[in-house]
């Protein structure tokens, strides 16, 4: 796998960051030697003139698109404008830009929050326009479905390859542990040990709990993008998941069991669930390229838990 990609110069935006680090990874392990990763105090991506800068100094002949400004409910709900304008003018100018130093392929990762508040479930790729998205994530999913317009319209009119892939939540080593901005398995795996660490017998979490979400382990994401990297360029959109659904209550106590917390939990119900259900279609990844998740949640969630028991634990005592 992967011979025509080895010699190829390859960019990775958002390379340094949680599943960026993965997908560096997995494209070293293929041979790739020839892997550039733009950093944000080098070239700040939002400004027009140093994502020309980035082109003219990396020279890139495919782009992988991660970088984002994300972040969970709360975070969304505090800035939905800069997350807006953000990610829709990182996307529209890099894309813009690869086209005009005719890149051989832009791959763009896109978000599960572009997908309408009541989509059926499984969420399939052609459900993708019939509504609008859930309010609190709306601003964020819609720049990003933008760039898939983008992409499909640079398709037709200049013959440029660039594929939009559409991964559910992720989450494993190395997540964002940060509560203001963190999305829910990090959040929830840090509220725990935080109770158990300050002898707290009562964490509280936002919702009611009986949203579903589904999650997809952030090694086997990397996967799904390498291989659509090297085996895709269609300009239908594709999901990356790995096709289950659990509620955040269910989810809360595969997590409490994981942690140890042994105290009550109470849920905020003045704060809001997000979307009611998620679960993907993922028969087109599989079917285009040969993805199929490998990672179970209770492997998943275990490697993750003991990564932050081993690295972000330490860091407080």
């Amino acid at each position: 796998m992967g011979n025509h990609l080895a010699q190829k110069r390859i960019m990775v935006t958002g390379g340094a960051g949680f599943l960026g680090r993965f997908v560096t990874d997995k494209l070293r392990k293929m041979g790739c030697r020839h892997i550039s990763v733009p950093r944000s105090e080098n070239y700040d991506l939002v400004h027009g003139e140093q994502v020309k800068r980035l082109y003219k100094d990396l020279k890139p002949e495919i782009v992988i698109h991660l970088a984002g400004v994300v972040g969970g409910i709360g975070a969304n709900r505090v800035n939905q404008g800069k997350f807006f304008y953000d990610n829709l003018m990182m996307g529209v100018q890099l894309i813009e830009e690869g086209r005009l130093h005719a890149v051989e392929k832009i791959v763009c990762i896109g978000t599960i929050c572009s997908y309408p508040k009541f989509t059926p479930v499984p969420f399939r790729e052609e459900d993708l326009w019939n509504g609008y998205p859930e309010e609190t994530n709306a601003p964020y999913g819609i720049a990003k479905k933008a760039l898939l317009v983008q992409l499909q319209a640079y398709r037709e009119q200049y013959g440029l390859h660039g594929i939009f892939l559409l991964p559910v939540n992720l989450y494993g080593p190395h997540d964002n542990f940060n509560p203001d901005s963190s999305h829910v398995i990090p959040a929830l795996i840090k509220k725990c040990f935080d109770a158990i660490q300050s002898k707290k017998d009562e964490i509280t979490v936002w919702g009611t709990g009986k949203a579903t979400r589904e999650f997809l382990y952030a090694e086997d994401g990397a996967e799904g993008i390498v291989l659509a990297t090297e085996r895709y360029d269609g300009a239908e959109p594709v999901n990356l998941g790995a096709g289950f659904e659990i509620s955040i209550k269910d989810l809360l106590e595969k997590i409490i069991e994981l942690t140890g917390f042994k105290g009550r939990i109470t849920w905020d119900t003045t704060k809001p669930d997000g979307q009611p259900r998620r679960m993907l279609d993922t028969g087109r990844a599989e079917r285009y390229f040969g993805f199929k998740a490998k990672t179970s949640l209770d492997e998943g969630l275990r490697k993750t838990v003991q990564w932050y028991k081993e690295n972000m634990l330490n860091q407080k005592m």
